[in-house]
């Protein structure tokens, strides 16, 4: 149905032209699911956008991608922008990673799914709402009805992904490439999305082009894989054989990096070393952690009966009618030297629990104590407050720094205000913090745009750190990384954990991820804790039901 024929894909640049996509050649199956795998960079969206001809102006392209359809065959690449665009949206489909990026802020999510209808179907406004309506009840929307008149920054992420499927099926596609379609979802909400991607498949004959770098799930729904390193293919076939049995040094690399309980208190080889091993036929370095043994005299944070409310519904004279509990009156304790892992599905409240912490949410009612002592946002003031001692890195590291100022100055705000160091001292720790996570101090004076997303996260690990807090919040830290990276910042929590003894509560909807980082396990529901534990008995001998549907939920990858 697809075939691509040493495709190349390379971008400009002022004297010279970086390649991203070399000499790749693969064929897709009608009514079958072949996933792209490799880490970020490998060449895995550039081949997806050239199917689309979404890329810019800057990138050149040679090769062939020929599409299939009663017996006509067409190469993509030779068609004029009109004539891609009726078979964009139309034919060939796609399901984007961000879906809050994705979509109109300024539409409601009914409007855009109409739309996408209207341009490719000749429709009346009544006929594209009837069948927005039938394809939101097809996605398994909960009352497409309600979803049907709501913005996007009003659903969780499962629901907009949801939206986007049905925007993307909307024109009856026969081709549907799914980019990153699961990365920043948690286990159960990963499963119904695949699981429904699988049924409409089976319903629509549908071919999908599955990109991801989420193992686990490539080897649970993909018929066939290829595998992706610096631009080339180095791996293709049968996706049960290739990921239980590789051939190839780089996808071996790929599984050995992922986190795992087996490997609690190791150091995960990177992919970089796990290829340079291979080179010189020897063994990556492989260490353990010293542990540092959890101090239970006292709670470094303690969370008494904290409840967050927001307005659900309003009368007529704006007026609040009905409250919604995101946080509904948890009790909890974090000891020093402890790492809490946070984990449940989308929209149960673990994110607000986080920043409420940090008192970025005002709590409806109850307390949040630090080191015994209440920590309360609106009765400090600025010169007099504990509030520099909790610190939070934020899943978007690009969106948590300020584009307008350079890294060094961003990390020297908070070390000028809190530790009241001149701006030769705050250069100074700026230089140091950057070395300790792993950057160079010349890096001072760029900007958020000029590095990678691993890097990026490095930064705001860095500013976190910069006013030497006791306490951490990692919402989502490596969810959007790929296993490499993913790897490279697990490791860098770890001895920083050492180096700086901090407690930290780890968000994140990865249980493999919780498991290898955390001591114990928070499970939290609509707002409630329902199970804590230490991780090895939250995961082997789970009580509550839904921690024991969240572990069924997980994919096998080995």
């Amino acid at each position: 149905m697809l075939q691509i024929k040493n495709l190349s894909v390379e971008f400009a640049n002022e004297n010279s032209s970086t390649p991203a996509v070399c000499d790749l050649s693969f064929n897709m199956k009608a009514n079958h699911i072949t996933a792209l795998v490799g880490e970020s960079g490998s060449g895995k969206s550039a081949t997806a956008f050239s199917i689309l001809g979404l890329l810019p102006n800057t990138a050149k392209l040679s090769g062939e991608i020929l599409y299939t359809e009663n017996s006509k065959t067409t190469n993509l690449l030779a068609l004029s922008q009109q004539e891609i665009k009726a078979l964009r949206g139309g034919k060939i489909a796609m399901v984007f990673q961000e879906p809050m990026t994705a979509l109109n802020p300024l539409m409601t999510c009914g409007q855009q799914v109409m739309e996408a209808i209207r341009i490719h179907q000749p429709t009346t406004k009544k006929q594209a709402q009837e069948k927005t309506r039938i394809l939101f009840n097809q996605v398994e929307l909960p009352q497409p009805e309600i979803i049907f008149n709501k913005y996007p920054h009003q659903l969780s992420g499962g629901q907009l992904q949801r939206v986007m499927i049905a925007m993307a099926i909307a024109n009856g596609p026969r081709l549907l490439i799914a980019d990153e379609p699961t990365t920043a979802l948690d286990a159960t909400v990963q499963k119904s999305i695949l699981h429904l991607l699988k049924k409409l498949k089976e319903q629509q004959q549908l071919s999908i082009l599955l990109i991801s770098h989420d193992l686990g799930l490539v080897k649970a729904y993909a018929d066939e894989v290829v595998v992706m390193y610096k631009g080339k293919m180095v791996e293709m076939g049968d996706c049960q054989q290739v990921l239980t049995s590789p051939q190839h040094t780089y996808t071996q690399a790929l599984l050995q990096c992922k986190p795992s309980p087996e490997k609690k208190g190791q150091r995960l080889p990177t992919l970089n070393e796990l290829m340079q091993a291979s080179d010189q036929q020897s063994n990556p370095l492989t260490k353990s952690y010293p542990t540092k043994a959890i101090d239970r005299s006292a709670p470094i944070l303690e969370l008494k009966n904290l409840t967050v409310e927001f307005p659900w519904k309003k009368n007529w004279w704006g007026k609040t009618t009905t409250v919604h509990k995101v946080v509904n009156e948890v009790n909890a304790f974090i000891y020093r030297n402890e790492a809490v892992g946070l984990v449940g599905e989308s929209g149960c409240g673990k994110t607000t629990l986080g920043k409420t912490i940090l008192q970025l949410i005002r709590p409806s009612s109850g307390s949040i104590l630090l080191h015994g002592q209440p920590i309360d946002a609106k009765n400090q003031t600025p010169d007099n407050t504990d509030l520099h001692k909790i610190q939070m890195v934020f899943q978007d590291p690009y969106g948590s720094l300020n584009p307008t100022l350079s890294i060094g100055e961003a990390i020297a705000e908070p070390i000028r205000k809190h530790l009241r160091l001149n701006k030769a001292g705050a250069k100074d720790k700026v230089a140091e913090l950057l070395g300790q996570v792993g950057l160079n101090a010349d890096h001072y004076h760029r900007y958020p745009h000029q590095f990678s997303g691993g890097q990026r996260q490095r930064i705001s690990i860095a500013r976190a750190l910069a006013q030497e807090p006791s306490f951490l919040v990692f919402d989502e830290s490596v969810s959007a990384l790929d296993m490499s990276m993913q790897a490279q910042i697990l490791n860098l929590i770890m001895e920083l954990r050492i180096k700086y003894g901090f407690s930290c509560l780890f968000i994140t909807h990865d249980l493999n991820v919780a498991q290898y980082l955390c001591d114990s396990i928070w499970v939290m529901q609509s707002g409630k804790i329902v199970e804590t534990g230490s991780a090895e008995d939250v995961f082997r001998s789970p009580q509550a039901a839904y921690t024991r549907q969240m572990i069924e939920a997980m994919p096998v990858w080995k």
